[in-house]
């Protein structure tokens, strides 16, 4: 970019998507090793607590055994085994204390330490102190690990959405080794570019590729959308995890690995994990605030109730403990990262990747949404619409002919459109001598000895002045002319368009639903530009604008106070997606690695911006939720936990505080879970 504005800006975002980015080494990250790993310490320390109540006093009583010297030594090898189980909290807490960053398992850990090591001291020392926590602490161990057990597998189910793109590929691939078409059953890791792989009906294709030999029809679904499947032949290009249906295909390998269209999912998804919504700061922060308030509580509890009440130490110690226990803010740790989880992977269901998570809240607030025309609002394809006959000896098929036989030897969209519209005709093209490319004007050439001009209207006006050209050119329409002429006559314009999408209807009328403004940015002349936008509705268009210059426009309704959302092309669209408060970028066949966008549309279909804007009302919803549940809950079970609804009979043990801080956390991430009902 040759404007310095729009670099500055580029500094800016990336900058500030480096901020963004972090590596979480909390406990509440746990996955399927950490769940096993609680359920087992758990189901020991369940055979544990039975010897261990057996040996209370409690116990023998029941048992009508006789009181004997050894028994408290023996709860404490009980004890001291159930207490062994508890280490894996205090690797955790040894994690927070060297990010120092205090929170649920230091608070854990401080609880369980305190009432072993009182009872301990009151084993050793039985004339200081004679009350032993072995069951208390043991039992709140075991309520602990369970908990921790049911928030690991609760995480589980809200699965990440790169557990579900590893699903998308096959394990192996048939390897073509010979000529013969033999193959070799391989790992898809060991895939290399200009392999020919074998793919056959049923099968997935492991990477991208081109059809060498073979014809098929392919569910390409997950790149596309679309149901239907799409028919491969000879030449035409396959992505990474579609379906082979009805044949067997040929395959060379173009993009293996990291590169293939998987690849580029993964790595999209990878970052976006890296990424926090900012309500994430907001309960990463409550947190920190939520356990120096439960040490200095318990502080307050023992002092209080001990040197001021005049109670027992044992008992003011005991209220310190479930201080701890029930304010430990687990809740809040996992509040916002399991709606994000699962907000990830609705979007990738949905055919958009989110690049940086905290863009997803932004989503909620717009109130402005740009669209790109060509390829986001159109087809991105001219199609003949109309062929207009200047002179009479002539019919449209022999118009046809010639235009399309001038534009033989040029890719110009324009170009293929004609061609395409005699080969669906199937109109004979005729042989061309003396072609020439005349570049911004048209293209010129002789057929049957005939020198024959196709281009521009204006191109039209330098060459012949005959009085039909007006006529014709003043024919109102806002569609793309091209004129077939030579020195002396005019014989045909075609008209020609890009047709819009029928899912642009259906996403600006739901838009406007929502009570966002629409606008259109292009670089097609106004005429055209404006008849596309009434026939959508769209309430504003920016028209003849210069890719470099169209950043600008969003700079200024930003400046008038509104929030942008920019959708189009990857590319040509970069300085304005930048710009843009969140811009949408649409993939380009295989290439996701789109970076110039916010989220990546993966379907090119304009609908996915309402999409985008709904998951996100709904995920910030979720997220607002689980922040008042998880913070609300400690307004009151702190000061219970406390002593300070003794007096009207209420009192928390140890164990029942550990079993409602885990039911907490176990509302949480059940309430992030009903986000998966979410449906556009």
């Amino acid at each position: 970019m040759k404007d310095k504005e729009f670099k500055n800006i580029v500094d800016q975002k990336t900058e500030h998507h480096n901020n963004h980015c972090h590596n979480s080494d909390n406990c509440h990250n746990m996955n399927s090793d950490s769940a096993k790993e609680f359920l087992k310490r758990f189901w020991i320390v369940t055979f544990l607590l039975i010897p261990l109540f057996i040996f209370t006093e409690k116990g023998i009583s029941i048992l009508g055994l006789t009181e004997f010297y050894w028994r408290r030594y023996v709860q404490f090898g009980f004890a001291t085994a159930v207490f062994y189980f508890s280490l894996i909290f205090y690797q955790h807490a040894w994690h927070e204390i060297k990010s120092r960053n205090l929170g649920m398992m230091t608070l854990v850990s401080l609880a369980i330490s305190a009432g072993y090591s009182f009872s301990v001291f009151s084993t050793f020392f039985p004339k200081l102190s004679t009350t032993e926590f072995y069951l208390e602490i043991s039992t709140l161990i075991w309520v602990l690990l369970f908990g921790h057990y049911l928030e690991a597998k609760s995480s589980i189910s809200a699965r990440s959405a790169l557990d579900e793109v590893e699903k998308l590929l096959p394990k192996t691939a048939h390897l073509v080794i010979n000529n013969n078409l033999e193959t070799e059953e391989i790992p898809i890791d060991k895939l290399k570019t200009g392999n020919k792989v074998l793919v056959r009906s049923g099968e997935k294709i492991p990477a991208d590729g081109i059809v060498i030999e073979g014809s098929a029809y392919v569910d390409e679904s997950l790149s596309t959308g679309e149901s239907s499947p799409t028919e491969k032949t000879v030449n035409d290009k396959v992505i990474a995890g579609s379906i082979c249906l009805d044949a067997q295909l040929i395959i060379k390998l173009t993009q293996v690995g990291e590169n293939s269209t998987v690849g580029q999912i993964k790595q999209l998804i990878n970052k976006a994990s890296q990424t926090k919504p900012k309500t994430q700061k907001l309960a990463d922060k409550a947190a920190s605030v939520l356990t120096l308030t439960a040490l200095i509580t318990a502080l307050a509890t023992v002092v209080i109730w001990s040197l001021i009440i005049g109670k027992p130490f044992v008992f003011s110690l005991t209220l310190a403990i479930t201080v701890l226990v029930i304010a430990c803010p687990h809740a809040l740790g996992l509040a916002i990262p399991t709606v994000s989880t699962i907000a990830t992977s609705l979007a990738v269901k949905n055919g958009f990747f989110i690049k940086d998570l905290s863009k997803l809240e932004i989503a909620k607030d717009i109130n402005y949404i740009i669209f790109d025309k060509t390829g986001t609002l159109t087809e991105g394809k001219f199609q003949v619409e109309q062929i207009l006959i200047a002179e009479k000896k002539l019919n449209k098929t022999v118009a046809i002919a010639l235009a399309a036989s001038l534009e033989q030897g040029s890719s110009h969209p324009i170009a293929q459109a004609i061609l395409n519209y005699a080969k669906k005709h199937s109109i004979k093209l005729n042989k061309v001598d003396d072609y020439k490319i005349i570049p911004g004007k048209g293209t010129k050439g002789k057929i049957k000895n005939k020198i024959y001009y196709l281009g521009s209207p204006n191109f039209a006006k330098e060459i012949t002045n005959f009085k039909n050209l007006p006529q014709l050119s003043n024919h109102k329409t806002a569609k793309t002319k091209v004129v077939l002429f030579d020195k002396d006559k005019i014989f045909a314009i075609i008209l020609l368009g890009d047709k819009i999408k029928k899912e642009a209807y259906i996403a600006i009328k739901e838009i406007h639903s929502l009570n966002i403004k629409t606008a259109m940015l292009t670089g097609d002349n106004e005429s055209i530009a404006k008849e596309t936008a009434e026939k959508l509705k769209i309430d504003n268009v920016f028209a003849e604008v210069k890719p470099e210059d169209k950043y600008k426009h969003i700079r200024d309704l930003q400046q008038k106070g509104y929030r942008v959302m920019m959708v189009g092309d990857g590319i040509n669209d970069a300085p304005a997606l930048m710009q843009a408060d969140i811009g949408l970028a649409i993939a380009k066949g295989t290439d996701l690695a789109v970076s110039a966008g916010d989220v990546i549309l993966t379907r090119n279909n304009p609908k996915d911006a309402v999409t985008l804007i709904k998951l996100s009302k709904a995920v910030y919803k979720k997220m607002i939720e689980n922040l008042i549940w998880a913070l609300g809950y400690n307004i009151i079970a702190i000061p219970t936990a406390a002593g300070l609804f003794i007096p009207l009979g209420i009192k928390l043990k140890p164990e029942w505080a550990a079993l409602i801080m885990s039911l907490s956390s176990v509302i949480v991430v059940i309430n992030a879970i009903r986000l998966k009902s979410f449906k556009p």
